[in-house]
């Protein structure tokens, strides 16, 4: 089954502390965001890309996309503020689809297996999305102080993609703008809508470039990936 993919890349990163959007950053000499471009331009299952963009970066982007050979972005719909208006942006310019991922611009590294799992299950289930098991113990403090030490067996440390029926994640995000609410990813926004969302597998090396530590890992993720040591 094809599906469409919406890549929210109108961040402004400041936790990178760059001086400029992180996804401009390099990887082995290429963007962070070209690697995360490629991974969808190169899955035969990905009909096309929409980009939500800031205005004064889509002319950069555009080059970026010829230089590196990207084909299948759709759309540029200027992002919001935050992430969720970014993918409301992109829905608004989405013809009616069947299954839609929306998937951080930062996580080069998602493996296609795992997209697809996500696709049959969301095709099935109507929503799913991306996780991986917590390895820590997870305690809940308040003011510093541990009230309580939670059982981990049941915690996920969630993930993109998150993969939906494209009707049900647009009416989640239009349910949510009309009653101002912000949530933090779109699997919360489908919930909202007493909608069940399942949990698909991935693995560890989906990681989301956020920190200065984070680029370290992943030219480390690149070079096993590329048979080096």
């Amino acid at each position: 089954m094809q599906y469409d993919v919406i890549l929210p890349a109108a961040g402004s990163g400041k936790r990178m502390g760059a001086g400029k959007n992180k996804l401009f950053l390099e990887l082995a000499n290429k963007p962070i965001l070209i690697h995360t471009l490629e991974v969808f331009e190169k899955d035969e299952a990905c009909r096309a890309i929409f980009l939500a963009v800031k205005s004064s970066e889509r002319s950069f982007i555009q080059s970026q996309l010829q230089k590196y050979n990207i084909t299948k972005v759709n759309e540029m719909p200027i992002g919001g503020d935050e992430r969720q208006h970014s993918v409301l942006a992109c829905l608004k310019v989405m013809d009616t689809g069947d299954i839609v991922l929306v998937h951080d611009a930062a996580r080069p590294f998602i493996e296609q297996s795992t997209i697809h799992a996500l696709i049959r299950k969301a095709s099935e289930k109507g929503a799913a999305i991306a996780g991986v098991r917590a390895k820590d113990t997870m305690k809940r403090v308040s003011n510093g102080r541990i009230e309580e030490t939670v059982e981990r067996s049941s915690l996920w440390m969630i993930q993109t993609p998150q993969a939906f029926d494209f009707e049900l994640l647009k009416e989640a995000e239009l349910s949510a703008e009309a009653e101002g609410f912000l949530g933090t990813d779109e699997s919360m926004l489908v919930e909202r809508l007493d909608k069940e969302v399942y949990v698909v597998e991935s693995n560890y090396e989906n990681v989301k470039i956020t920190t200065k530590e984070d680029l370290i890992f992943g030219e480390a993720i690149l070079n096993r990936r590329a048979g080096g040591k």
